[in-house]
């Protein structure tokens, strides 16, 4: 590996030197789910922790969000820190050559979702309200959710990743033609993952010739005249390359950890610093695999009915109203009919009186999503004892809120497509707009890197 095609800093992307666990190493015990999903259901986190026990696992090196407030959090990130070290020194994970891996994820609902595992410089993201960055967030970063994140990647010597990046590639000219030589790259793992994940195969790519042709590809996405001509651009924007499609968060408490590291750092330690990269699985927004799912909303220890009152109070200038339904299949349906007109706004809701629609006729934002989250943050502003969840998956909206004291609302998908357009030209989209698939189909955690100098 010559430094020709370790780092490419105009395109801030890296080859990487990547962990993965030694080869006794029980693979579907060792992999689990991003720990920003299933928030709500501590019971499916119970039952993850009674599956793995004590075996080597990333549970051990993550920190699930379920706990997040529960005051343990300093002996939790303590154990994490000290599971590390222990994994490390006793060979349980196992450095590569610097190399990049394919990755070929099967789910309950797509047959193959293919991604690219690499690095890439946290100097050319910037998750900020007008950004115009290589790397940027396709929906509004909760400042406040940062700082306990920071807190867990202070002394972590590892990093794992569940951030995915898209990137916009029509004609398919960067990950796709690897499967065509799949053969010729070494499979470093291939297994079933736990909980419904489905299954996951991963291929080693390290030779010179190929990393050149994936440099050069994402080169060709991010030359700024192909990228003005491909979005009819009259005014120069930045070139978008990476838009993060999944965990965020993550990545910018990444990026807060990296500022905190380099106040302390020369010119000349910042430019090869392992905390400056953030490793991430690229996938493209076209391929088949990659299913744009609503992110619902469910909130707890509310009165439904004052919490109804109150919404048509406040979209009252808009037209807002809402009508009941006996059955979920009656609502759907009146919903169905609903958005085929897209110049109003409309969203089902679930409490334990039933189900309903709520109506936004003359809408002043483009997306529904922006509609609601507009009034349910006035709300929680407002209601300090109610609190707020992002829910993926219209079976866990109405199981949750049928519940007494707690309500849900059912959103509907954005178009994929659209994103990148969307992005470039209106910002960042609201918070939780948009999943990419359901919940057992977001990222496991399995590759390793060090964020820490040797």
């Amino acid at each position: 590996m010559t430094d020709k095609f370790s780092y490419d800093k105009s395109l801030g992307v890296q080859v990487p030197s990547i962990m993965l666990p030694k080869k006794d190493v029980d693979m579907t015990l060792w992999s689990v789910v991003a720990c920003d999903q299933y928030t709500s259901e501590p019971e499916y986190w119970n039952k993850v922790y009674e599956i793995v026990g004590d075996n080597p696992s990333t549970l051990h090196l993550t920190f699930p969000e379920v706990y997040l407030g529960d005051g343990n959090e300093t002996e939790r990130i303590k154990k994490i820190n000290n599971k590390m070290k222990e994994y490390i020194n006793e060979g349980i994970l196992c450095s590569s050559e610097p190399c990049m891996i394919l990755v070929d994820r099967k789910t309950s609902h797509v047959q193959s979702r293919k991604g690219l595992i690499l690095a890439v410089d946290l100097e050319k993201y910037d998750y900020t309200k007008g950004s115009q960055s290589l790397i940027r967030a396709t929906e509004s970063t909760v400042i406040d959710r940062l700082p306990p994140r920071i807190k867990i990647r202070e002394n972590a010597l590892l990093e794992l990743p569940h951030v995915m990046l898209l990137i916009d590639d029509p004609d398919k000219t960067v990950i796709e033609p690897l499967s065509e030589k799949i053969d010729s790259f070494e499979k470093v793992y291939d297994f079933d993952l736990m909980m419904n994940g489905g299954h996951i195969k991963g291929y080693k790519i390290s030779d010179p010739i190929t990393l050149e042709r994936i440099f050069e590809a994402l080169k060709n996405l991010a030359d700024p005249n192909a990228f003005k001509s491909k979005y009819d651009l009259k005014d120069d924007k930045g070139v978008l390359l990476f838009a993060v499609g999944d965990g965020n968060h993550s990545l910018a408490s990444a990026k807060g950890h990296w500022e905190n590291v380099k106040k302390n750092l020369s010119d000349q330690e910042m430019e090869n610093h392992p905390a400056r990269f953030a490793l991430v699985e690229v996938v493209n927004v076209h391929d088949e695999g990659i299913t744009f799912e609503p992110i619902h909303r469910v909130l707890f220890n509310v009165d439904p009915e004052a919490l109804l009152k109150d919404m048509s109070e406040y979209f009252k200038k808009f037209d807002g109203s809402f009508m009941r339904f006996d059955s979920l299949e009656t609502m759907k349906n009146k919903l169905s009919d609903l958005t085929k007109d897209r110049s109003c706004h409309s969203f089902g809701f679930i409490s334990a009186l039933g189900f309903g629609v709520f109506t936004v006729t003359n809408p002043e934002h483009n997306l529904e999503v922006a509609t609601l989250q507009c009034f349910l943050d006035d709300f929680i502003n407002n209601n300090r004892n109610s609190k707020i969840d992002y829910i993926h998956g219209e079976d866990v909206v109405t199981k949750l809120g049928s519940k007494e004291g707690n309500i849900g609302f059912y959103l509907p998908s954005m178009r994929k497509h659209d994103l990148f357009k969307t992005v470039i030209l209106d910002g960042v989209l609201p918070r939780k707009t948009f999943s990419m698939g359901e919940a057992e189909e977001k990222r496991f955690y399995l590759e390793c890197r060090k964020i820490v100098k040797d």
